[in-house]
């Protein structure tokens, strides 16, 4: 039975709402999780050194060693979490790509996880982005292809002409066969 579902895609590709549709479809209790969840609890000062987390006006992002340890920290909390019966939706940016798998996949060891990769056209991601008070110019474009290099998942939706629903749906009919 599936523990876990990961999330994985860039900046404004819908994952959030995705996550959101899959709770309130699914028939029991599951806790949603985001990246954005770990970078609001940081404190300011994470954001203005190079050990922290570095967001470029350019729309790119540089994690430091010091996110690292807390991502690190973050993400072997919700596996516990699992451990003790929580479901867990999981809402990702794979900015290190594949090493970001394998950091989630060391976390969640002995853990059922769907892999979902979260697709959306980097100009829809793009117009999205723009229409959001809260991301920064450019992000959407950056990342829309370059998260989804070398990994591998379980399914994949795409939300450019597939509303949030739709791929909720899809993914639900997966965790069930």
């Amino acid at each position: 039975m599936v523990q876990v579902i990961i999330l994985n895609g860039g900046s404004s590709s819908g994952k959030t709402t995705i996550a959101k549709c899959l709770q309130n479809s699914l028939h029991t209790p599951w806790l949603r999780f985001s990246i954005d969840d770990l970078i609001n609890a940081m404190p300011e000062s994470m954001f203005k050194t190079a050990s922290g987390l570095k967001l470029g006006d350019d729309g790119s992002v540089s994690p430091g060693p010091e996110f690292r340890t807390l991502e690190s920290a973050w993400k072997y909390g919700i596996g516990e979490m699992v451990r003790k019966g929580a479901l867990v939706i999981i809402d990702d940016v794979f900015i290190s790509g594949v090493e970001a798998r394998q950091s989630w996949e060391t976390s969640l060891k002995g853990l059922e996880v769907l892999w979902v990769g979260v697709y959306c056209a980097s100009t829809a991601a793009s117009a999205r982005e723009k229409q959001r008070k809260d991301r920064t110019e450019g992000m959407a474009a950056a990342q829309a292809e370059a998260v989804h290099i070398g990994i591998d998942y379980d399914i994949k939706v795409d939300t450019t002409h597939h509303s949030p629903e739709s791929c909720a749906g899809k993914i639900k009919k997966k965790i069930h066969q």
